[in-house]
């Protein structure tokens, strides 16, 4: 199908940022020019939106990524996600009412923040500039205040409800009991002041200092589970990324307990089919990858899980013949059902840096749900996640919920390698939607020869957990008509349903850098 792809693709020579908010871009870009690397911009942008995008991450957050150093030739998966409180059981959880679910707000899905040590592992072991300059963006946005985007403030107003039941959340993101209107600078001086005493202090003011004191002590009073020991033990962790060859691309993400692993199953299932020989976003073709998306899904909801607490088949999911024997499943002509899920919608923000020498990030940061629990801690601007939502609190569970276990998580960063090398780093942030997306943005660029621009401009089909499928609004009548005649139930989604992305091309052919930035959003590409 033909779509509108209006804005131009971002081409520079030396380096480049792709963010979900200028102001972050460019702060990526300033660590570039000041002769920082990919590392140093990435912490900087993900530092800036943590303030110009506040529902969606922050240092109350997790974050994955993954790091291609150019000299050593080697990508490092990076685990910033945080642990359960040592006190959350499901007999505690079950004590204060929840009997089937993990409720979204309150304290009960609050799992340790993980994304502020995550940062800093990737500074002490890859950062170029010092650990204060990188953060200074951030510190000065919030102490001086920043004009509100349109999306942002869209899905900040969406969440003014959260936001009155929390007092401290009210103090710091509502102007006088409202959301700050498009264009209102907005400032956030406590959180300023807590991203100074980290930019002097390291990491330790947050998981050791008073810092920890402040989140430990609020959690006592209000029913929390969160202590100072909790914070001293939480740690980060490399891991190996995992990978699957698609044609003449490999696409690596990182491995459980992220769902990266759902889009290369996908991508085996669909390795099957000869995609290139359809048209683009036709019925046909969106059923084989809805279908193929069912059975990944089906097996990473059944599988996925802290590996350190339980076990994780990774090397069947992703064995070739583990596919042929799934695809067999797929009927060309009709849906199948869909195994019933409880996995739920996030904010999130995702952003790719590349710099000179060639060393690339893809970086994923998030507090899932937007402005995750609700909580805030007094004075401090730092906003709790509730990542634990997605624990289950069925014993039998691989991801069951347990003390200091991690649990599944959505957020997912990607790269693509041609011939032994960076070829793409990118992501599509959207909960249940981010491996969907990684599925059909690669396509729409190994199949179908787009540029990244373009392939995050095009419209995108979403399976949500019962089987339903959204389309967007560039869709077709006969493509929807089509898709319900092989069984597919049809439903409206938001925009907002469907993602939204950022990626770098790594030009081989010409040594340049080429980058797109989703529509879906506010951000963009830049580069010099």
């Amino acid at each position: 199908m033909d779509f509108p792809s209006r804005r131009s693709v971002v081409r520079a020579q030396n380096g480049m940022v792709a963010t979900s908010q200028p102001l972050a871009s460019v702060a990526g870009l300033r660590m570039l020019l000041q002769g920082g690397n990919a590392i140093d911009a990435a912490i900087a942008a993900a530092a800036t939106l943590n303030v110009v995008e506040p529902m969606s991450t922050g240092i109350g957050g997790d974050m994955f990524a993954l790091v291609w150093m150019a000299r050593e030739q080697k990508l490092y998966a990076l685990n910033g996600s945080g642990r359960a409180p040592a006190a959350l059981t499901i007999q505690e959880c079950r004590a204060r009412g929840a009997t089937r679910d993990i409720p979204y707000t309150g304290w009960l899905p609050v799992t340790i923040p993980g994304a502020l040590d995550g940062w800093a592992q990737m500074h002490n072991r890859f950062g170029a500039l010092p650990w204060a300059d990188i953060l200074q963006p951030a510190i000065t946005y919030a102490a001086n205040g920043f004009p509100v985007s349109e999306i942002i403030q869209t899905h900040w107003a969406n969440a003014q409800p959260k936001l009155d039941m929390n007092p401290a959340a009210a103090r710091a993101y509502l102007h006088r009991d409202q959301p700050p209107r498009v264009g209102q600078i907005h400032t956030q001086p406590d959180l300023a002041n807590t991203l100074r005493a980290i930019a002097a202090e390291g990491r330790d003011a947050f998981y050791r200092g008073e810092i920890a004191n402040q989140i430990a002590r609020y959690a006592y009073k209000t029913g929390g589970f969160i202590t100072k020991q909790d914070l001293a033990n939480h740690t980060s962790t490399w891991d190996e990324p995992l990978a699957t060859p698609y044609h003449d691309v490999t696409l690596y993400e990182c491995p459980p307990n992220g769902q990266g692993i759902i889009a290369l199953e996908t991508l085996n299932l669909l390795e099957g089919f000869a995609l290139r020989d359809l048209e683009h976003n036709s019925a046909e073709y969106l059923h084989l990858i809805l279908e193929s998306l069912k059975l990944a899904c089906a097996d990473g909801y059944a599988h996925i899980a802290d590996p350190r607490m339980s076990s994780v088949p990774t090397e069947q999911l992703l064995d070739k013949m583990y596919a042929d024997h799934r695809r067999a499943l797929i009927d060309p002509a009709r849906a199948m059902e869909m195994p019933t899920t409880d996995i739920r919608r996030s904010d999130t923000i995702y952003l790719a840096a590349v710099d000179q020498e060639r060393n690339c990030v893809s970086f994923i940061n998030s507090l899932y749900e937007g402005f995750g629990s609700g909580i805030v801690i007094p004075d401090t601007g730092i906003c709790l996640q509730n990542r634990g939502a997605n624990f289950s609190l069925d014993p039998q569970s691989p991801n069951a919920l347990a003390p200091n276990k991690r649990p599944y998580h959505t957020i997912i960063p990607a790269m693509a390698f041609k011939n032994n090398a960076p070829w793409l780093s990118f992501g599509v942030m959207g909960g249940f939607m981010q491996p969907q997306g990684h599925v059909q943005v690669l396509l729409n660029m190994t199949d179908f020869n787009m540029d990244p621009q373009r392939a995050l401009d095009a419209p995108r089909a979403r399976l949500f957990t019962d089987g339903a499928v959204a389309l967007e609004d560039a869709f077709d009548n006969d493509t929807r008509l089509e898709l319900q005649t092989r069984g597919h139930k049809l439903i409206h989604a938001e925009t907002d349903s469907f993602g939204g992305g950022q990626i770098i091309e790594l030009d081989i052919e010409n040594g340049a850098l080429a980058a797109g930035s989703d529509p879906r959003k506010d951000g963009c590409a830049i580069g010099y």
